[in-house]
Parts: C-alpha cells; structure tokens; sequence
C-alpha cells in the first residue's frame, strides 16, 4: 500500500504535480518564450544570411534560464503586491502555495546566473553582458526601485525586453550592429503602449495596491493620450528599423502596417478612456510584437528560401 506521505501514490502524484505547475508559472513561461522570441530576431537581424545552429541555440537556452530566473526573482520580491491585486493574488507564492521562498529565491539567482555565464562561456562576453543587463534592469531598477515608486517604471523597465535583441546580435557577430539597435528600440518603445493599455484596464487594481503604473493616476484623460502618443511612436522606430538597410522593403512595409493598426485600435483614447479600448489596444500589443519578430525571421534569404522550398 502507498503511503501518502511519502510522495508515492495518487495523492502523493498529484502534490508532486501540483508543485511542478507552480514553480513552471513562476518563471512565467509566456514572457521566457517572448525574450527569446527577441532573442532570436536581433540573432537573424544581426546576420540574416548565415544562421549557426549551435550558437543560436545556446543563445535560446541561456535567455531562457536567465528570464526564467529573472521571472522568480520578480515573484519573490512582489509576493506582498501580488496578494492586493485581483490580477495576481493566485500566483504560488500569493497564495502560500509554495512554502520554501528560500528556493524561489535560490532558484531565481542560480537560473540567471547559469544563463548569463553560458552565454559568456559558450558564446562571447558581449553577450553574457547583454543578458546581465536585462536581468539587472528587471529584477534591480524596475521591481525593487521603480515598480512601488514612479510611474516611468514601465519606461525605464522596457529596456529589460531590449536586451534580449542585443544578446541575439552578440552572439550573431560579436557586437551590436545598427539594425538590431533600431530594433531594439522599437521593443523598447512598444512596452509603454502595451502596460499602459492593461494599467487603464486594471486602473482600480493598480490603485488598490498603491501602484503607480499610468502616467498620471489622477488624471485617466491624460494617460489616454500618452497611449496613443506611445503607440505612434513605433511608426518612427519602424522606419528607423528600415534606413539602417537591416530589413527588406516589404518587411519595411509590414511592420508599418502593423504600428499604423496600433495607432488605430488606440486612437479613441484621445478623447475618451473606455475599458473597451483600453482591452482592444492591450490584446492587440501581444500579437503586434509576434507578427513582427515573425517579419523579421521572414527577412532572413536562408529562412525565406526554406518556405518557399517546403510549401512553393
């Protein structure tokens, strides 16, 4: 006969289960697979005609360890404002469903620090650097310094999503070329339009846990605007993207079209806050910075002939 107990069994199974689903939530899976999503495009961005295998995916495994890290250090340090907000007060350490915070803290440090010394072992020194920048910038100066205090969090905490596109470029060809710069600035400027959109869904959850996540908490007209003032600022960083010669004319035009729906899907913020908008400009965010990764990945001569090989 099993004994509970001891982790054998059904009830054993599922507890062992139930903990694996918990400490996978805590390296926040989406946000892991989106860096390296970005990880990968300044890799192809970086040198879109030849593509190395091996270093692109030590690359991907090492900014997946570090985010994964970087993503437990968050829920450790943010555990007391996850238990105020309706939007995470389920997450494990919320909700004391982890009891050990010593491993979640132990477990953050070690996942960056492997992801950071692979990079730096196996690949160069740049890019160790660029991955360390990123994880400094959203464990150090975004959750412990400017989450709780300022509304430029957001801002200033952007670059941590930028970092993964100058990895990929260090680990492409040893440096930091002006395409993945420009492209790295455009991830940058889209973090704005895409938190700003949830803040004024969530303004009266933000509110609650004494978080200032909009421009101004106490005027919504003037958030709305900054909306969709961020929003527009990605068509610049688009063309940007496109004078630096990194990107074909056709990319050029698609990652155009994908601010210019931004902008639209935003616009009526100017003149009135609605949840409605609010929701429409924050579900669309996502999707605008797949598509363009995806057109980046498509500017790639190797990758594009492959399609056209398996599906022309």
């Amino acid at each position: 006969m099993s004994d509970p107990s001891s982790g054998r069994g059904p009830e054993g199974e599922r507890r062992t289960r139930g903990i694996g689903r918990d400490v996978f939530e805590l390296t926040k899976p989406g946000i892991t697979a989106l860096i390296c999503l970005v990880a990968v495009g300044g890799f192809l961005l970086a040198d879109p005609r030849s593509i190395d295998l091996a270093r692109l995916g030590i690359l991907v495994g090492a900014g997946a360890s570090a985010s994964a890290g970087a993503a437990m250090l968050n829920h450790y340090l943010d555990q007391d404002l996850d238990r105020r907000m309706k939007r995470t007060r389920h997450r494990p350490l919320a909700e004391a469903r982890i009891v050990h915070r010593g491993f979640v803290f132990g477990g953050g440090v070690g996942l960056l620090a492997v992801g950071i010394g692979a990079a730096t072992v196996f690949l160069n020194p740049l890019t160790g650097f660029s991955i360390l920048l990123g994880g400094m910038t959203y464990v150090v100066v975004y959750t412990v310094w400017l989450k709780r205090r300022s509304s430029w969090n957001i801002v200033i905490g952007g670059f941590a999503g930028s970092a993964p596109a100058l990895a990929g470029s260090a680990a492409a060809v040893g440096g930091w070329t002006p395409g993945v710069l420009a492209f790295a600035l455009l991830v940058f400027l889209w973090t704005p339009p895409h938190f700003w959109s949830l803040a004024l869904l969530l303004k009266d959850d933000y509110a609650r846990a004494g978080l200032p996540m909009l421009p101004r908490m106490d005027d919504i007209a003037l958030s709305g605007k900054v909306v969709v003032v961020s929003a527009a600022l990605l068509l610049p960083a688009a063309f940007l993207l496109g004078g630096t010669g990194a990107v074909a004319w056709p990319v050029l035009v698609i990652l155009v079209v994908l601010g210019a729906v931004f902008v639209a899907l935003t616009a009526p913020l100017w003149k009135e806050v609605t949840s409605r908008v609010a929701r429409r400009g924050f579900l669309y965010s996502g999707p605008y910075l797949l598509f363009v990764i995806l057109a980046i990945v498509a500017n790639s001569p190797l990758l594009a002939g492959g399609f056209r090989a398996a599906f022309g």
